[in-house]
């Protein structure tokens, strides 16, 4: 790996709303150095690298020619060509989702990351949420899960259904937090404003016996990004824009909460009810202040380094791209199904 200074040689493809973001982000890292950025659009590439002083690639060749890792923030339908190629030329890759248009195109990426030994990280950015990390200490193990994620109608993106465009983002996390196979999936929605799905619900039913209802709407009147988790003895609400987390769970009667300051922890109230007294409890999780997308940038050059599997594999977001495969699969279905009636 050639570098300056020791630092990551970092490239950005795609320099649109996102890609511009994560060459800001870049520019200011202290283990990496921006040396260029690409889009098709060259006025916006050259824009974009005036911006932060680097060149404007013309070709996407001569970008990955430049660098040891490159950040892809092109149309999801690009991501297999391109993606590949970086690979194939020994630079490593972070993706931003979903991996790519289809779950058989993401196969030849992992298995190219993987016979070069290089890292292939995709950009499920809702791990990496303040309030997702406060929870990873916490044992979740849910057996019921229920998602919103609603967000007002923008032209950008309608050439993908809602499942892949907004949906993704809790399928992966869900998928994340349950760890056990998905065995039924039950699905629902509607094109109202696009050609393209605009609200979908689906029913995913785990082997160990979880279930997660999820909500995705591009054609809410306000936002909402909300995830609830339920398990025995507790319930866990989970904020994603606020953000915030609240856990609700049971406690034996007398369990300290001393060195825990109100509001993070109080005692709700008892139940009489059993054969030994318990304790509502009422915890709220400190939040450490991060931005989610700086926050994958640092893993993200950290598994470069140490060269360590990143905290989301390309293996992991072919898996949650599978499922929503099989979500408007199933949507299809039910529509012409109905139409036949």
């Amino acid at each position: 790996m050639s570098n300056d200074g020791n630092r990551i040689r970092i490239g950005v493809a795609g320099v649109g709303h996102l890609g511009a973001i994560h060459a800001r982000l870049w520019k200011d890292h202290d283990d990496a150095v921006l040396v260029g950025v690409h889009d098709a659009d060259n006025e916006r590439a050259r824009a974009i690298a005036a911006e932060h002083g680097v060149p404007a690639l013309a070709t996407f060749e001569e970008l990955i020619e430049a660098v040891d890792a490159i950040s892809l923030v092109t149309p999801t339908s690009t991501h297999a060509e391109l993606g590949l190629t970086a690979l194939r030329a020994g630079v490593h890759c972070f993706i931003e989702k979903p991996i790519t248009a289809t779950y058989a195109e993401a196969a030849p990426l992992i298995a190219e990351a993987d016979a070069r030994g290089l890292v292939l990280q995709v950009g499920h950015v809702e791990r990496f949420n303040p309030a997702v990390l406060a929870l990873r200490a916490t044992t979740l193990d849910p057996m019921f899960v229920e998602s919103h994620r609603m967000a007002q109608f923008k032209p950008r993106a309608t050439d993908v259904a809602v499942v892949h465009d907004l949906m993704i983002h809790d399928i992966d996390l869900v998928l994340h937090l349950v760890q056990s196979p998905v065995i039924e999936v039950r699905a629902s929605g509607v094109a109202v404003v696009s050609d393209t799905v605009d609200i979908a619900n689906a029913r995913l039913e785990f082997a160990n016996g979880c279930v997660a209802n999820l909500t995705a709407s591009r054609i809410s009147q306000r936002p909402m990004r909300k995830m609830r988790l339920f398990r025995r003895d507790a319930y866990v609400s989970i904020d994603f824009a606020k953000p915030g987390v609240e856990i609700f769970r049971l406690a034996d009667a007398g369990e300290s909460t001393s060195g825990i300051a109100i509001p993070a922890s109080m005692f709700l109230g008892d139940i009489d009810a059993g054969t030994r007294g318990r304790s509502i409890v009422y915890e709220q999780p400190a939040l450490e202040p991060v931005n989610a997308i700086a926050r994958e940038q640092q893993e993200f050059v950290a598994s470069i380094r140490t060269r360590t599997a990143p905290p989301v594999t390309g293996e992991e977001a072919a898996a949650a791209l599978r499922v929503a495969e099989e979500i408007v699969e199933q949507i299809a279905r039910r529509e012409s199904h109905l139409t036949d009636r």
